[in-house]
């Protein structure tokens, strides 16, 4: 009886991807279920399926140097920022624990952008450089009235090394 349940319970695994593991003791089974690997910003390295889904971005370096990025509504644009090697850092990986991200958000688009929660706000309380339009890059999520916004990213932020090191996305 314990060997047709076990069987039946090894094909009801089988069907559902889980994983046979065995174990110390010699009648205990257990199962492990695996999900597909997840990857920070996956989402942002897939392009916009229609046009109708595509949100134009300017990001302006340190250096006054602009370039314009094709993303899509729902990208968040640090992610988006690393997809096309621009110099934002994200060292937390938008987990939102410091201000690598940090943003100028130019033009109209600081009113159309929702309020920045007590989180960030204090948060980018430790920013330098900070002003009134500053929010952090993981905190923007990427809508269609958000179509042209303008990002400038500041002069330092505090991961950055002094001898003017150039982070890599992690």
């Amino acid at each position: 009886m314990l060997v047709s349940r076990i069987s039946r319970l090894s094909t009801y695994f089988t069907k559902h991807q889980k994983t046979r593991v065995p174990c110390a003791a010699s009648r205990c089974i257990r199962y492990l279920q695996t999900s597909p690997n997840s990857y920070h910003g996956e989402y942002e390295y897939e392009d916009p399926k229609s046009e109708e889904e595509v949100v134009h971005v300017t990001y302006i370096d340190k250096n006054g140097n602009a370039s314009r990025i094709r993303g899509k509504v729902g990208d968040n644009v640090l992610y988006l920022a690393h997809r096309h090697d621009i110099e934002m850092e994200g060292a937390c990986e938008a987990s939102l624990a410091c201000t690598t991200c940090h943003v100028y958000v130019e033009s109209d688009h600081v009113d159309i952008l929702p309020e920045a929660d007590d989180k960030e706000n204090d948060l980018l309380d430790m920013a330098p450089f900070l002003r009134e339009n500053s929010r952090l890059g993981c905190q923007i999520i990427l809508t269609k009235e958000l179509e042209g916004i303008q990002l400038r990213l500041p002069q330092a932020t505090r991961n950055f090394y002094v001898d003017g090191h150039k982070p890599k996305p992690h």
